[in-house]
């Protein structure tokens, strides 16, 4: 496997778990993509909208994230109760999603 497939890996992980955070810092409302993209962009500052809709949508098919698009200029998301679960670190999360190790006690 060559290094740039692992910095884009890295790169997709990391920003599908600052989307969960954001929306989870959103909650009840959820949030719209303009202001996933600038929370995001203070870690990731080249991220572009069509990769940020990639992995909402990758979210949503995953079903940790509801959608909303259809007819909209702009996405708009929330976050499911399985989405809730993983930023809370209440259930164990799958490849895929660039969630840190836990490493405080319960």
């Amino acid at each position: 496997m060559s290094l740039g497939l692992d910095v884009e890996k890295n790169r997709r992980e990391t920003l599908r778990w600052l989307i969960v955070l954001t929306l989870n810092a959103a909650r009840p409302l959820g949030a719209g993509e303009v202001l996933i993209i600038s929370a995001v962009r203070e870690a990731i500052p080249d991220v572009t909208p069509r990769e940020l809709r990639n992995e909402m949508n990758y979210l949503a098919e995953r079903q940790l994230i509801h959608l909303v698009h259809e007819n909209r200029p702009q996405w708009f998301a929330t976050l499911t109760r399985v989405g809730i679960d993983i930023a809370e670190y209440t259930i164990p999360c799958e490849p895929g999603i660039a969630r840190p190790a836990k490493y405080w006690p319960d």
